[in-house]
């Protein structure tokens, strides 16, 4: 009792010394603190909704940074500290991930291609080196595989092919999806691993048919075609180990939604600028154009 009787004193000493330098009633400095306190209310409102809406928008996908980018997007200037605790109290994380397993399979007696990369996934344009693998879905009615095709420049899915049985057409579809989407001149890298899908000879001829130069990882190095499983990676812990699905159709479907319109188009990437890979390419052909004129 005693404490709380000199902190109140203390505290109504303060505040007449500080209305005595300012020049003001304790009123006025009274309604002040009120007036303080409900804008602070209503920014805390503000961006706690911002959050919410982020988070949904995304699936709950996006951590801290990419919070804080999106929101700032928006034109509002904001700290991380702030956000992390506007998550916190509402128990907003993203959500948690799972390991990612390769599937393809090197064959016995393949030839193989020079690995063109060796380890630097790096492009200035569009249309310079493209990388490709495949993975597996598992579905209530069996399993499904998916090939992709990916340019490293803008991280951006252009090709992709989904069936039940992991062959080399499944490889076909994938890489014809994505000619048919870029029109690309001839001298684009196309890079994979060993797997048997890719050193066929029907993918070999087709490659060679479209002017391609066929890149392959070296013999047991997982991180030569890293750019491309880092994308399943995301898929698997964004998607597929969050949702039990039913039907091979609904596994189509839902991935088909995930690559063409959320991480094509939505996702940022920190790689990136906190683009999407269709803002990136956007932003920097516009940004070429306007240099050439």
């Amino acid at each position: 009792m005693r404490y709380q009787f000199i902190k109140e004193n203390t505290q109504n000493f303060r505040v007449s010394v500080m209305c005595r330098v300012l020049k003001v009633t304790r009123p006025a400095y009274y309604q002040w603190r009120k007036r303080l306190s409900t804008q602070r209310r209503i920014e805390e409102e503000k961006f706690t909704e911002l959050v919410r809406k982020h988070y949904q928008i995304n699936n709950g996908l996006y951590g801290l940074l990419k919070l804080v980018r999106e929101i700032r997007k928006e034109g509002f200037c904001v700290n991380k500290k702030r956000i992390y605790r506007l998550m916190k109290k509402q128990g907003l994380y993203s959500k948690t991930s799972r390991k990612f397993k390769v599937t393809t399979k090197q064959g016995k007696g393949a030839r193989f291609s020079e690995n063109l990369l060796d380890g630097k996934f790096q492009s200035t344009r569009a249309n310079e080196i493209w990388t490709s693998d495949i993975t597996y879905i598992r579905t209530k009615e069996g399993w499904l595989y998916l090939a992709v095709v990916l340019d490293i420049y803008s991280r951006r899915i252009i090709g992709w092919a989904i069936q039940p049985r992991v062959t080399s057409d499944i490889v076909l579809k994938a890489l014809m999806m994505a000619i048919t989407n870029r029109k690309p001149d001839k001298g684009i890298i196309f890079h994979s691993d060993r797997g048997s899908q890719y050193t066929s000879a029907i993918v070999r001829s087709r490659l060679n048919l479209y002017g391609f130069n066929q890149s392959m990882s070296g013999k047991g190095n997982c991180y030569d075609n890293a750019i491309t499983e880092t994308f399943f990676s995301l898929l698997k812990r964004e998607l597929v180990y969050l949702t039990e699905f039913e039907t091979r159709e609904q596994a189509r479907r839902e991935i088909f939604e995930y690559i063409e319109i959320f991480y094509n188009r939505q996702r940022i990437h920190s790689s990136l600028d906190y683009l999407s890979p269709v803002e990136f390419e956007m932003k920097n052909r516009s940004e070429f154009n306007s240099r050439v004129a």
